[in-house]
């Protein structure tokens, strides 16, 4: 590994991260009821038994050009003996001439003539023949192929399955211009023959011309199709956010030429443009600074593809024509839409190839607060388009598939936070946006609904409810969220359904609607005339969540019951797994260790804990508001600890 990537640090580093995302995502479909429609689509049979047929036609093409190739020497062999021949007999003397002897050898010549003409006429069929198959091949199953290739990559961005069959492609590629030029060099070679002899009848001049321009015209189409953005714009501060870019900061591009010839190596220079020749919606106009040209070269890819990587772009805001930047309202600018294009020419063998290529559409953002939606807009559109230049997209953004959409959502999570969402959990997320029960199948949903739209009785939209959960879940409960012990989406009714029959103590950890960014626990209690009730805690929101860890709040978390000393009321996590059991790996530390002053407490001090207490009043009739669960702040806990005995306490509180 030192050998290999020493000079490349960063590129081992994203060969592990995408490894362990691809891992994380396996372990996340094993808990899947089953593959959602999008993925089902990236894995077709059919789609697998193509690639195999165009493998195998490429293989077959080159087999039949190196044949070819054969069967051109055996014509120059074949006319050198001829020339020879009919060169001796020119030599000699009239009266030479006139003998038997030589009219048997003219007579042989002349049998030479037509088998020579019948071999050119053989080549040039056969190479017609391979022009043919490469033609056929380009104009169908390899341009479906990069097609497919291009879905992937689109779906792999907005956290679906890692896509592969590049270097499959890139073998394909490189096979089928190789053949072609293969088969130039020996319209070059029947040129040649064709200075050296000619004759009435002779296929060569009327075939050759046609020829070596259809093979000119597939080597063009070729190189073109083979300019490839291989990792689409990405800040390596959020490579999870690929083609949302931040003005003045750096972001990592990569492109490749799928056609691997060894000539090539650092001598295809790429420049790197932004909005180059489109007519974008958006009055703001972007400069890419820094290194924006540069060679491609096999040195810096571990697989030795002909490739560059632009890890020093930064897009930069032109001022308007009225010395002020374009308008930057939160809708606005994560629903416009830019491009960053590449172009490059290549050199070899005579010809000269203009090529071009762009990055899929990227969002432009000024503050780190609009890339929510920035990312939304990503997901939207490569959702909903497998288009690589629709720029004007948000003018009229077409629905999406209700279903589709849920598949995307779990990705967000298989893909960000390590374990995907389950049905029943979709099935709440599908309930949040319909606004109630539904079958999802077809449903078609707006992208007003998804992201502009107010959720009902709430001052947010259902993205950024979402968007802040998984925020909540990579920064304070990851262990938890992996290990599958975070219901997370339930609602309130249903939750309530889940717990009613379950032994008191039993509680689950939902996400709260109406909070963004919290999560809350509800345990199940039973009064003493058997009446069973139900207890939510204050939803903890990342603020407090950053103070203690939230393992540690379920351990020491306590409740205040009129008359009674404070006590943990969670016992087990839903349905029926002992508390401990389920979070004792990820407690901070052991419950109630409290040191004596001599112990290392710091000049007499006593060391104090972190200890979230509720109270609830047993004594009232009403329903409990959430006011009654507001936790007791630490310090205040604290202060009531040090100075009073734990049956003390509730004294105190009451």
């Amino acid at each position: 590994l030192q050998g290999k990537y020493h000079g490349n640090p960063m590129h081992i580093a994203v060969i592990i991260s995408n490894c362990l995302r691809e891992e994380r995502r396996i372990l996340a479909a094993a808990s899947m009821p089953v593959q959602g429609p999008l993925e089902k689509s990236l894995q077709n049979s059919v789609v697998s038994e193509r690639q195999r047929n165009v493998e195998h036609k490429v293989s077959a093409i080159k087999n039949s050009a190196q044949m070819t190739d054969q069967d051109v020497k055996y014509l120059e062999d074949l006319q050198e003996e001829f020339d020879f021949r009919y060169k001796t007999i020119q030599s000699l003397e009239q009266n030479d001439k006139n003998s038997t002897l030589i009219k048997q050898e003219m007579l042989a010549l002349q049998a030479m003539l037509n088998s020579l003409d019948y071999k050119r006429k053989e080549v040039l069929s056969k190479i017609g023949r391979v022009i043919h198959e490469i033609d056929v091949l380009m104009s169908n199953m390899l341009t479906e192929e990069l097609l497919d290739w291009k879905r992937r990559q689109q779906i792999a961005c907005i956290g679906g399955p890692l896509h592969g069959g590049l270097d499959q492609l890139q073998n394909c590629f490189t096979l089928l211009a190789e053949s072609l030029f293969q088969v130039r060099r020996q319209l070059e070679k029947l040129d040649e023959l064709l200075t050296r002899l000619t004759y009435d009848g002779d296929p060569i001049p009327v075939q050759r011309p046609q020829l070596l321009e259809k093979v000119n015209f597939l080597l063009y189409n070729l190189f073109r199709n083979s300019f490839v953005v291989e990792r689409q714009p990405c800040m390596p501060t959020h490579p999870q956010r690929p083609m949302v870019l931040k003005t003045l900061i750096q972001f990592t591009v990569k492109l490749r030429l799928l056609i691997k010839l060894p000539e090539l190596n650092y001598q295809i220079r790429v420049k790197a443009t932004i909005d180059k020749n489109v007519s974008t919606v958006s009055n703001r106009r972007f400069v890419l600074c820094g290194t924006h040209v540069k060679a491609m070269n096999m040195d810096e890819s571990a697989n030795g593809s002909l490739s560059v990587e632009f890890r020093h772009l930064q897009p930069k805001e032109m001022k308007t024509s009225a010395g002020s930047k374009g308008n930057e309202g939160p809708h606005m600018v994560t629903e416009e839409l830019h491009s960053i294009s590449f172009e490059t020419q290549v050199c070899l063998y005579g010809l000269t190839i203009n090529l071009e290529t762009s990055s899929l559409p990227v969002v432009m953002i000024s503050n780190v607060s609009q890339l929510p939606n920035a990312w939304a807009s990503i997901i939207w559109y490569n959702l909903s388009t497998n288009d690589p230049q629709n720029l004007s997209f948000f003018n009229n953004p077409p629905a999406a598939t209700l279903s589709q959409l849920l598949e995307v959502l779990s990705w967000q999570f298989s893909s960000y936070v390590g374990r995907g969402l389950n049905s029943e959990q979709l099935n709440m997320l599908a309930e949040k946006l319909m606004g109630q029960q539904v079958s999802y199948n077809d449903y078609q949903l707006s992208w007003a609904k998804f992201c502009k739209e107010h959720l009902p009785g709430k001052s947010f939209t259902f993205w950024v409810w979402l968007e802040a959960i998984l925020d909540l879940i990579k920064k304070h409960i990851l262990p938890l969220w992996i290990d599958g012990y975070v219901m997370g989406f339930v609602s309130k009714e249903k939750e309530r359904i889940l717990l009613k029959d379950k032994t008191p103590g039993t509680f689950l950890l939902r996400f709260s609607e109406s909070n963004l960014g919290g999560i809350t626990f509800t345990w199940v209690d039973q009064l003493e005339n058997g009446d069973v009730t139900f207890h939510s805690v204050e939803p903890y929101n990342k603020g407090r969540l950053a103070a203690l860890p939230f393992a540690d709040i379920l351990r020491d978390y306590k409740v205040i019951m009129a008359d009674n000393v404070p006590e943990n009321p969670l016992k087990y996590l839903y349905p029926d797994i002992p508390k401990d059991k389920a979070f004792g790996k990820h407690y901070s530390c052991q419950p109630n260790e409290v040191s004596k002053p001599s112990d290392g407490g710091g000049k007499g001090y006593v060391p104090s804990v972190f200890i979230p207490v509720s109270k609830i009043l047993n004594d009232s009739t009403e329903p409990h508001s959430p006011s009654d669960l507001l936790p007791m702040s630490p310090s205040v806990y604290a202060v009531l600890r040090e100075h009073l005995s734990p049956t003390a306490i509730e004294t105190a509180v009451s």
